[in-house]
């Protein structure tokens, strides 16, 4: 029997979904998705987006409709409002009713003036890697009661770690691709620096010097000077093997 989280949402789902898609922004639209549909009722639809802090401005990064992303932009246009400030303080925060809130009055008749009644916004906790948090909207006032917002918070905390260590992987794979790129550019610049000393009879030092000297006059990176170089002599260019 598979284990199902009282929203409606395998456990195991979620994690499949990080494994399953190619990359984080696909399992964000996914989990977005997964929750908007296990929280919509009959006569009450629910829409999920994902926002993600940036120095300049908020972005959203996910979503479950179009829709849920043009209600983030409200947000966005003032600068403040429930999912904002919980991705900024680390807390769920709640707004029962968008119309009577006082905490952001201009993005509360804004919100309702847009057909949203209530909003929540929990942070997803991502051990610093980023801020972010999933921002939950519904038209009817009222319509997450402290169950709702329980399971909505487990449901978050539960995809936080996943995600957290995506987004190192991703970073590691960043990381991994300019190092072998680097270690392919050393090793051509290093078979260039040899034929230089084969051709002129020169020193190690003497040869980078004339390779040097050969890439600022003709206004072409070194590495490059490097490949056309040892593609001339070898009549191909160069290969870095790594042993995997």
């Amino acid at each position: 029997m598979t284990e199902r989280d009282p929203s409606g949402v395998p456990v195991a789902q979620l994690q499949e979904l990080l494994l399953e898609s190619e990359d984080i922004t696909a399992f964000l639209d996914e989990f977005t998705a997964t929750m908007a549909q296990a929280l919509s009722t009959d006569g009450d639809e629910v829409w999920c987006a994902v926002t993600l802090l940036r120095p300049r401005r908020s972005a959203t990064v996910a979503s479950s409709s179009p829709r849920a992303e043009a209600l983030d932009e409200i947000q966005y246009h003032y600068g403040d409002g429930p999912c904002l400030s919980a991705a900024r303080e680390h807390r769920v925060v709640h707004v029962p009713d968008t119309g009577a809130d006082p905490r952001w009055p201009a993005y509360g008749q804004a919100a309702a003036a847009a057909g949203i009644g209530a909003a929540l916004g929990v942070p997803l906790e991502l051990g610093g890697e980023a801020a972010a948090g999933l921002n939950v909207y519904a038209e009817r006032p009222g319509t997450f009661d402290a169950a709702t917002i329980e399971v909505v918070t487990r449901q978050v905390a539960s995809v936080s770690a996943s995600l957290a260590l995506a987004v190192r992987l991703a970073r590691h794979r960043d990381t991994e691709t300019d190092l072998r790129a680097a270690m392919e550019s050393r090793t051509t610049i290093d078979l260039a620096v040899g034929i230089v000393m084969a051709q002129n009879r020169c020193s190690q030092d003497r040869a980078v010097q004339i390779l040097r000297a050969a890439s600022s006059h003709r206004n072409v990176k070194l590495r490059d000077l490097a490949a056309d170089l040892v593609a001339t002599v070898s009549q191909g260019p160069t290969s870095t093997h790594f042993d995997g």
